[in-house]
């Protein structure tokens, strides 16, 4: 039995765990004629929130007091779903943001006012399986409240699903995007090359640029002591290490932002190992 301590409406109330924790129980009719103090037997809780930051949690209530609880049982199946596919921890807060998300996007829809999204070819090129889910998103949003929205809304949600992956801020995934689609457009013009998209080492590039680009907004450089391993990435990987130096300028001039020599390193290995295995050499000879 949990014993409510707040009522936030029909279908979701507060309580506290074991530990003392507040938490968010959803269920249907959990909430209806129901006040502080009252009991709700474990059979009726279909889903428990346990925010560990109590200011998520106090905005998650918030939220859930201005809008229909369909949506934020609609969220948790996309986030859910998500978290399968993916194999990956999700930030707490994409309860929040997500679910405001829909219901932002379905008060839009409604007035008839889509948001084009500007960075949706990106969304799809470099993070296919969150625009994947957003896709199926916009499915489950379809049969659930009979609103089809447009194919935008998936990269947005796709966007939240990185934002949640990344543990970031969604004004920074918009330049994190931005910048990984520059860095493939430095790489293409530098080495003359286009992209084997379904390789395995084309995935573990955008995926150390979605790791990199993190770092470098939230101003947390990689560290490493190994002097002789830069020595030797430098001077067996020339060719991959000036491309790796161009990108380097091109951030601080941009984006006025910093990349340590650990981070050049990293992006000249990942460089190389990118055309590896197309059976042209990339590296410059001497003389």
């Amino acid at each position: 039995m949990y014993k409510i301590t707040k009522v936030i409406n029909n279908n979701i109330v507060c309580s506290v765990d074991d530990g003392g924790q507040e938490i968010i129980l959803r269920g249907l009719g959990i909430g209806y004629q129901k006040k502080k103090g009252d009991t709700v037997p474990d059979d009726r809780v279909e889903k428990i929130y346990a925010m560990k930051d109590p200011g998520r949690s106090d905005k998650l209530q918030q939220l859930l007091a201005q809008i229909p609880a369909e949506y934020l049982e609609i969220s948790t199946e996309i986030i859910e779903y998500a978290r399968r596919i993916l194999r990956k921890r999700l930030n707490e807060n994409i309860y929040i943001t997500l679910t405001d998300h829909i219901s932002f996007a379905v008060s839009r829809k409604n007035e008839n006012l889509e948001y084009h999204n500007v960075m949706l070819s990106e969304i799809k090129r470099f993070y296919a399986q969150e625009y994947e889910i957003g896709r199926y998103a916009l499915k489950l949003i379809d049969e659930r409240l009979r609103i089809q929205l447009c194919d935008d809304e998936a990269g947005f949600i796709a966007l939240h699903i990185v934002n949640a992956e990344l543990e970031t801020n969604m004004s920074d995934m918009y330049q994190i995007t931005g910048l990984i689609r520059d860095i493939f457009e430095i790489v293409r013009v530098y080495y003359g090359r286009t992209f084997d998209s379904d390789s395995l080492d084309y995935e573990r590039f955008v995926t150390h640029l979605k790791y990199f680009s993190q770092r470098l907004f939230n101003n947390a450089p990689v560290q490493t002591e190994d002097v002789v391993l830069q020595d030797m990435i430098r001077s067996r990987y020339t060719k991959d290490y000036n491309c790796a130096l161009k990108i380097k300028t091109f951030v601080q001039v941009k984006y006025k932002k910093y990349i340590s020599e650990e981070e050049v390193i990293f992006l000249t290995i990942h460089l190389h190992r990118l055309f590896l295995n197309d059976g042209q050499d990339t590296q410059e000879q001497d003389g």
